[in-house]
């Protein structure tokens, strides 16, 4: 099958240059959009709090925006440029994405945690020419600065520094008008990074019509002019455009934190009378998990939308328990298709397990093997919708495996139900065969948090022989952690679950472990369960057995 060459992409390049444009107003740029449009409508609301400390009106923002623009500018940021973006502070994060995308220049959206290696592939792979950074990076820059010759821009947020634009002082001088807009519609906005575990990030290509789609997703989740939108340094990458520009877009008071771990939560919240936030089961499952919830005030809470992995009913048991008033949403989209669906599920009006149905002006279907659209049946779940990326920055092999037509299929696989919820099942590569049969580890993990006493499970398949062929049997080890105050027994575990799970589910070996693997962001709580990791970490105990 043919696949089209992405909008906006000159020989197959997603992120080509900037067409000028084409609709003879500024709201095909995504920034004067979300941000811009904000300050002309309600000029004196509060768009951001930054950290407790600092606090701006939408108008204030949109001018801090402006000289920001205008100060990069002057560094040689133009129209279509490539631009990477290391930068650690929140603040800083939103006013240079803002700055950049009113002048029409390709941010790539570096991740401030990565190691020092892959932040020099990834520049390398990015083709920038330009670097802005802040100070609290300067020990990785100066690391990585003499292997990147191709980045003849260095630009400096936090003071002058050695060989760099003082992007600071340029900003201090600079005009607060709005600077000449330089990108619209399908030109690119910014290269997402994938957050995979293994190999170097695929950079995905969004433009600025795809972003702003993105920003539209209070058309489906309840929202109100009094709305508060809090999160922490998740914001660089594909979370600035799925949490940044939809506060903004919707007029809410962003709340940006340095850390957004549990225990901070626990200040923020009351603190900023925070009413929305998205983020994923595991952070709950570790905050209630914990004493330390008890006696906050966390009744501001109104929204919570939680995606990334698999919510366990058990685990929604106990929110709605803590915390009555708080609606909350399961959602589900990738880096490439954010947020393309959304179902609440405390309510009854999602099925448990799902994660709802296409938002709205999105799709979504599933397939079988030969690409037939099937329902009720598992298969790989399709996305589309004006949200969805351009491709990835120079891989048109890999955009093409992934883009089929106007679909997105990512190798998630899933089952789409008559009323058009669909339910994730997971990855094609974590699933367990066993006894003939697949399953999910999320249908195991589900079981054994179902149990008293535990707070979190991860299920792993381990190989029962060498990896690389196909259909092999597989052992299933299963990793819990205990809830606070609880003490458990793996025999016990065990037993239980072969009561409630059918022979190809049951775990071949359960250990107790203080914790379990995720992937680590900079929101300082867990991020994605690391199944992987558990079977490299306790495959031999199956030996044991």
């Amino acid at each position: 099958m043919a696949h089209p060459t992405p909008a906006g992409s000159p020989h197959g390049d997603p992120c080509g240059t900037p067409r000028g444009n084409p609709y003879g107003n500024p709201y095909g740029n995504y920034a004067h959009a979300v941000l811009t449009a904000g300050a002309l409508r309600t000029p004196d609301r509060v768009a951001l709090t930054y950290c407790g400390e600092r606090s701006l009106t939408y108008a204030e923002l949109d001018r801090r925006v402006n000289r920001r623009a205008h100060a990069l500018a002057a560094a040689g940021v133009e129209p279509g440029r490539r631009v990477a973006a290391l930068l650690n502070e929140t603040l800083h994060v939103a006013e240079v994405y803002l700055a950049a995308a009113k002048l029409g220049a390709v941010v790539a959206t570096l991740n401030p945690y990565w190691p020092v290696e892959t932040l020099r592939e990834v520049v390398a792979h990015s083709r920038a020419a330009a670097f802005v950074y802040d100070s609290t990076v300067e020990r990785s820059v100066a690391e990585i600065r003499p292997r990147l010759p191709e980045v003849t821009r260095w630009v400096r947020i936090g003071g002058p520094g050695a060989e760099a634009v003082d992007l600071d002082a340029l900003t201090a001088g600079a005009s607060e008008e709005e600077p000449p807009l330089g990108g619209f519609g399908d030109d690119p906005l910014a290269l997402y990074y994938t957050s995979g575990t293994t190999g170097l990030p695929k950079a995905v290509v969004h433009t600025h019509a795809s972003s702003f789609a993105t920003a539209q997703i209070w058309l489906d989740v309840p929202h109100a002019e009094d709305s508060v939108l809090g999160t922490g340094a998740i914001i660089w990458g594909i979370g600035f455009p799925a949490l940044v520009g939809p506060a903004l877009y919707a007029g809410m008071r962003l709340v940006l934190e340095q850390d957004w771990g549990p225990a901070n939560f626990l200040k923020v919240v009351p603190r900023e009378r925070v009413t929305h936030v998205s983020q994923i089961p595991s952070f709950y499952a570790a905050l209630l998990a914990s004493g330390e919830h008890e006696g906050v005030d966390l009744s501001s809470l109104r929204v919570i939308m939680l995606g990334g992995e698999p919510l366990p009913t058990t685990l929604l048991a106990r929110m709605k328990e803590r915390l009555p008033d708080a609606g909350v949403y399961s959602y589900y989209g990738q880096t490439e298709a954010p947020y393309t669906c959304f179902g609440r599920v405390d309510d009854g009006s999602t099925p448990p397990g799902s994660s709802g149905r296409a938002r709205t002006g999105n799709a979504v279907r599933v397939t079988g093997p030969s690409g037939e659209r099937v329902v009720g049946e598992v298969g790989e779940i399709n996305l589309a919708g004006p949200h969805r990326m351009a491709g990835y920055d120079g891989l048109p092999g890999r955009t093409a495996e992934v883009l089929r037509g106007e679909w997105y299929v990512g190798g998630d696989l899933g089952v789409l139900g008559e009323d058009g919820n669909l339910t994730v099942l997971g990855r094609r590569e974590d699933s367990i065969l066993k006894g003939g049969a697949w399953s999910q580890p999320a249908s195991i993990e589900e079981a054994a948090t179902a149990l008293d006493g535990v707070a979190e499970a991860g299920a792993a398949g381990v190989p029962e022989q060498p990896e690389g062929r196909e259909a092999v049997e597989q052992r299933i080890l299963l990793a819990v952690v205990a809830r606070a105050g609880h003490r458990l027994d793996p025999a016990g575990i065990a037993h239980a679950l072969t009561g409630v799970l059918p022979a190809h589910r049951r775990p071949d070996r359960v250990v107790v472990v203080p914790e379990l693997p995720h992937f680590r962001d900079a929101s300082g709580g867990p991020g994605k369960l690391l199944r992987r990791e558990i079977r490299d970490r306790y495959r031999h105990l199956l030996d044991e057995a």
